[in-house]
């Protein structure tokens, strides 16, 4: 029987106007964009987490810090290449990932697919096993508020 590992990962950053939103590596057109270190794609970092806790290599803050200049404005897909890149070495395979993006505006609905396709793409597997949903804030908090956005994300990995 293989091994199955479950991996969760969560992200959250601010919105802005003047920055770019991009998620799962996809630009989606918006008046604010996140603010971080890297591009702050919150739907890449939390599955690079989520990769990284199943396998119990880390997580994203220890490989790549925010306060190493080699990852300032840096493309998050990076961050997933090289997660997935060694949950191959310890041996495990991306069963499945499941994530949602807890944003207020804009609409996520016309780019899930394309999201879904650009991560499944990254992580080298079929797009049937990638789901990203898209809830709001309810007007409620930070994220309600248009401030920021959240994604969680669970992960899969399987090593026989």
């Amino acid at each position: 029987m293989p091994e199955i590992r479950v991996g969760a990962g969560h992200d959250l950053h601010r919105l802005e106007p003047g920055h770019r939103l991009v998620l799962a590596g996809v630009e989606i057109p918006a008046e604010r964009g996140a603010v971080g270190h890297s591009d702050a794609d919150v739907v890449l970092h939390a599955v690079t987490d989520a990769i990284l806790g199943a396998a119990a290599l880390g997580d994203i803050g220890r490989l790549f810090p925010n306060t190493d200049p080699a990852y300032r404005d840096a493309d998050s897909g990076l961050f997933l290449t090289e997660a997935v890149r060694l949950a191959g070495l310890a041996g495990f395979e991306i069963g499945n990932v499941d994530a949602t993006v807890i944003l207020e505006e804009p609409l996520l609905a016309p780019h899930i697919d394309g999201m879904r396709t650009t991560l499944a793409d990254a992580l080298g597997i079929p797009v049937d096993r990638v789901s990203i949903k898209a809830k709001t804030g309810e007007q409620i908090e930070s994220i309600g508020r248009g401030e920021a956005l959240a994604c969680e994300a669970v992960v899969l990995l399987a090593r026989s």
